[in-house]
C-alpha cells in the first residue's frame, strides 16, 4: 500500500499534471490518499514526483480521516415535458414623432 501526499500547489503546474493529480484523488495541499501498489500507480506518481510524498504501508493499516471515498454519481433526472417554444417577438418601430421632427427641418432650412 501506498500513501500519496499532496505536498506543493497546483497553481501555475501542467494541466495534464493536475489531472494527474486528480486521477489519483488527491484535491488540495495537504491531502492524502492510499492506493494499492501497482505499476499503474507507480507510473502516476512518478509523472507527478516534484508535487506528492510517496510513504509505504503495511496492508493493514487503517486509512486515515483526509482520504475520502469516491462521490457517488447523480442520479439521471428525466428531462420535463418541453413546452412550446414562444414565438420571436417582432422588433417594435422608432416613434413616428422622431420621422416628423427629421422630416420638419429640411423644410424649414429650404422656407428661409
Amino acid at each position: 500500500m501506498l500513501r500519496v501526499t499532496l505536498t506543493r500547489g497546483l497553481v501555475g503546474k501542467k494541466d495534464i499534471h493536475k489531472k494527474v493529480i486528480q486521477a489519483l484523488g488527491l484535491r488540495k495541499f495537504g491531502s492524502s490518499v492510499v492506493h494499492n501498489d501497482t505499476p499503474i500507480i507507480r507510473g502516476m506518481v512518478n509523472k507527478v514526483h516534484y508535487l506528492v510524498t510517496v510513504t509505504e504501508e503495511k496492508a493493514g493499516t487503517a486509512v486515515t480521516a483526509k482520504a475520502k471515498p469516491a462521490r457517488a454519481a447523480k442520479p439521471v433526472k428525466a428531462p420535463a415535458a418541453a413546452a412550446p417554444k414562444a414565438a420571436p417577438k417582432a422588433e417594435a418601430k422608432k416613434p413616428a414623432a422622431k420621422e416628423t421632427k427629421a422630416a420638419a427641418k429640411p423644410a424649414a432650412k429650404a422656407a428661409k
